[in-house]
């Protein structure tokens, strides 16, 4: 299905100032560990009838934050997202469906050379013409994951039992995009 949200066709580029990919992780059974990825791109590919067509991310892996710079680095390590061999994860739709505000987006998430389709959830916001000349839409989207099904199965036991990190990743992404340039709307 075709999903129309009458977009001005083109690509429209990510408003990094007013975007966050945050993530959360539960730690020792119980607590839980916040992060973000500070560094990253997308574009939102829209067709001539104003469909949203095609989504894409590309990450920093590098820049993961979660304000704790000795855990920081284990993360770059290759317990978890090897950095140095892989600098990037990244994200293709391959289907935007839904109607009105809530969509359905699916596409291909590949994380340590690992590709998995994913399908999650996303609230369109609407567009907006700001008082500055710009036009801008915003999305919002959850998405869970298992971080082992991407080769990040590095953990520890606990002497309460369980493991000390779990296995699923809550992802949230709350993501600007601007118009396509030469908009007028």
């Amino acid at each position: 299905m075709t999903l129309s949200l009458d977009l001005t066709p083109g690509t429209w580029t990510l408003d990094a100032a007013h975007s966050e990919i945050a993530f959360l992780v539960r730690h020792s059974g119980f607590l839980k560990v916040r992060g973000t990825f500070d560094e990253f791109t997308a574009t939102v590919t829209v067709d001539e009838t104003g469909a949203a067509a095609q989504a894409q991310a590309t990450i920093s892996t590098a820049s993961i934050n979660t304000r704790q710079a000795d855990r920081d680095g284990h993360l770059k390590s290759g317990d978890f997202f090897d950095v140095e061999q892989f600098p990037e994860a990244s994200f293709v739709s391959t289907s935007i469906t839904g109607s009105g505000e809530s969509l359905v987006v699916t596409g291909d998430l590949t994380i340590k050379g690992i590709t998995k389709s994913v399908s999650f959830p996303v609230q369109f916001g609407g567009v907006v013409n700001d008082p500055f000349g710009a036009t801008r839409a915003m999305v919002q989207g959850e998405l869970e994951i298992n971080r082992s099904d991407f080769d990040i199965a590095w953990n520890l036991p606990v002497t309460s039992g369980g493991v000390l990190i779990s296995d699923k990743v809550a992802l949230d992404l709350s993501l600007g995009f601007l118009a396509p340039e030469g908009d007028a709307a």
